[in-house]
């Protein structure tokens, strides 16, 4: 009698801490949902001219406090925009039919107190910035008002898309946290506060798309 009891109350306390630890899963999670930061992209248009298509856009995000910090410590930050035009095949895969990505590196600069933003088709590494565009910022508010804002920005030539409600646009907008030091990139791996991303997609009618 005295091992069924024993038994019994073991198998109360299992459920209880199973109830337990699946509570504070679900809390953590319910925290993690809430620290994502979601890019919000706005006025997005695609236009067809003589010269080429091109992407606009405007973007809402603030950027998470840890990377804020980092930013101001001298950590450089990477963010990512990637366009890509695909053709609907019923019979397989879309067909690809433009792309195009922007790559951003943000950094602080001590000595001047002013930012500097780079801006390449291809991924910026900290050992060497290859062939980029740079840009000079007096505040922080000031360049991300620039990597914010996306205008008439030439994604591809105007004979390489179809404008006919069969072409679709995809564009998506993140922080690269791929690129930052080693030991950053260990302690972002399931941080939601080093999560900001955001995406969105438009079909390309005959008369441009907004």
């Amino acid at each position: 009698m005295d091992s069924f009891t024993r038994y019994w109350k073991s198998v109360r306390l299992s459920r209880v801490l199973l109830r337990l630890c699946a509570y504070v899963v679900l809390c953590l999670q319910t925290h993690v949902w809430a620290e994502n930061t979601i890019v919000e992209i706005n006025q997005m248009q695609v236009e067809r001219e003589d010269g080429g298509v091109f992407f606009s856009a405007n973007l809402k995000f603030e950027l998470p406090s840890l990377v804020e910090d980092a930013l101001h410590k001298g950590i450089p930050m990477f963010f990512v925009a990637e366009v890509e035009v695909l053709r609907d095949r019923w019979y397989w895969y879309d067909r690809k039919q433009a792309s195009e990505a922007r790559h951003m590196r943000l950094a602080y600069l001590p000595l001047t107190r002013r930012w500097r933003l780079n801006v390449s088709p291809t991924p910026i590494g900290n050992s060497g910035l290859g062939v980029t565009l740079s840009q000079n910022f007096e505040s922080l508010s000031d360049a991300l008002t620039y990597i914010q804002r996306f205008s008439h920005w030439k994604i591809a030539d105007a004979t390489d898309v179809e404008f006919d409600g069969k072409t679709h646009l995809d564009f998506s907008f993140r922080l690269d946290v791929s690129q930052l030091p080693r030991p950053f990139q260990i302690s972002t791996l399931g941080q939601a506060d080093w999560s900001l991303s955001g995406s969105r997609n438009i079909r390309l009618g005959q008369e441009g798309s907004k």
